[in-house]
């Protein structure tokens, strides 16, 4: 399904956030876009948020619906 794809890209663009917060202290999304209140930092943020919560629904689904991501 192409919402688990893009889910899936911005949940990997918040973990390569915040490794390099936790490694470098440095905040990737909020340099990119102007800082952490920035509104498009704000709404990167957001998504990233919901695509992690959207992606829990992976645990309850069936094999078969999960072999159709790969």
């Amino acid at each position: 399904m192409i919402l688990d794809r893009i889910a899936l890209f911005l949940v990997i663009i918040g973990a390569v956030n915040w490794g390099s917060i936790g490694l470098f202290e440095f905040d990737i999304v909020a340099w990119i876009f102007g800082g952490q209140g920035a509104l498009v930092s704000r709404i990167i943020y957001t998504l990233v948020a919901i695509s992690g919560l959207w992606l829990i629904s992976l645990f309850f689904r069936e094999r078969e619906t999960l072999t159709a991501i790969e």
